[in-house]
Order: structure tokens, then sequence, then C-alpha cells
């Protein structure tokens, strides 16, 4: 389904994308073409994409090709979904140990609608952190964060 949206390939693009949406949520889908769960993402993504057209604008990613955010973004599981609103970073608290980025795929196009409604309408209100997520818990992916104490 990556055809379907634009993918983004250089850090350029990405720096651009970024700076370049103003008034609309921009949703960067980190991950890989050929990944069975990005693929999954990626329909959910093409099919909301029309019906989001007014509040976001999609891109995808390739993590094999901007290294720099993958670092910057603490990437370390794919797919990793990252929100901004006139170049600022959109959170939100998803009720799991990372409020920067969702991680995983949406179990429903409800669910991606529902929380790029919520980004947008917290954002609109000057605010870039949303208190609480609105998908249903039993739907939102449960991973572990490790981290490496060097």
């Amino acid at each position: 389904m990556s055809y379907l949206l634009q993918t983004l390939r250089t850090k350029r693009e990405v720096d651009e994308a970024i700076r370049n949406t103003d008034d609309l949520l921009l949703v960067l889908r980190f991950g890989r073409e050929d990944d069975a769960t990005c693929l999954q993402l990626d329909e959910i993504l093409s099919k909301t994409e029309r019906h989001l057209s007014k509040m976001a604008v999609i891109r995808l990613v390739d993590v094999d090709a901007v290294p720099e955010y993958v670092q910057y973004f603490d990437i370390t599981l794919i797919p990793a979904t990252v929100f901004f609103f006139n170049a600022q970073h959109m959170k939100c608290d998803y009720g799991t140990p990372d409020h920067t980025k969702w991680i995983g795929a949406f179990h429903s196009k409800q669910d991606f609608i529902d929380l790029v409604e919520v980004l947008y309408r917290t954002a609109l209100h000057g605010k870039f952190i949303a208190a609480r997520c609105p998908i249903d818990p039993k739907h939102i992916p449960k991973y572990t964060l490790i981290y490496n104490d060097i």
C-alpha cells in the first residue's frame, strides 16, 4: 500500500515536510515497505487519507534512508508514527511508556481517525500534548522499552 502514499526518502524531504506543513497535522509513518505490520498500517493510512485531508497530511518515511531521524526519535520498533503540527512535535498519553510516538499498527481506521482528530483539536488550542488518547486501551499495542545505560 505504500505506493498510494507519498514516501519521503531523504532527510531534506522530511525536513521540508515538517517545516512546510502549515495548519495541518503531519503524520509521519517510519517503517519499511516490505514489513507486514507496516503494510497493514499503510492500508489504514491510505484508506483514511481522503477523509482526513482537511486535518492531516500523511507521509511515509523509510527508516533505512533517514537514519538521522530514526536516531533522533529513538525508533527501535517499527512501524512508528510521529505527529507534527506547524513544525511542533505533537505528543499524546497513549498509556504506554513513550508519549512521543505511536508504536505498531492501528486496530482500525476509526482508531486512527479518532487520534488524528484529538491531536488536531489539541494543536488548534495551542497545546502540543494530548492528555488522553481516544483509542480503547484494548486496541493499544503493549510493548516494553529497554534502556541501555552506557
